[in-house]
């Protein structure tokens, strides 16, 4: 099975931030348990800030705010992009 795009958005915000989001149905398997690959970024090129969350081997789904990591469990994608969201307002003071 071919990853499948599930979800995608690119974007400037405020003339400042970038903004990338992606969803993948994938094969179920050992480096993809939920078959969901996924990667949702929100940098500030200015400052350096970020806010990530991502899914790739071996760590599974993981945060990265800034330079510390911290594990996260995936429950669906509707759920991540609430997180995420959440994660960017409170990290960054951005509303997405």
């Amino acid at each position: 099975m071919k990853a499948a795009l599930v979800y995608w958005h690119k974007a400037r915000l405020h003339g400042r931030y970038i903004l990338e989001m992606e969803i993948y149905k994938v094969e179920k398997s050992a480096r993809y348990k939920d078959g969901i690959k996924h990667g949702l970024i929100l940098t500030d090129p200015r400052s350096g800030k970020q806010v990530l969350m991502d899914n790739h081997h071996p760590k599974g789904p993981h945060i990265h705010l800034n330079n510390q990591e911290i594990s996260y469990r995936y429950v669906d994608d509707d759920k991540l992009i609430k997180d995420f969201k959440e994660l960017v307002l409170t990290h960054m003071g951005v509303k997405i």
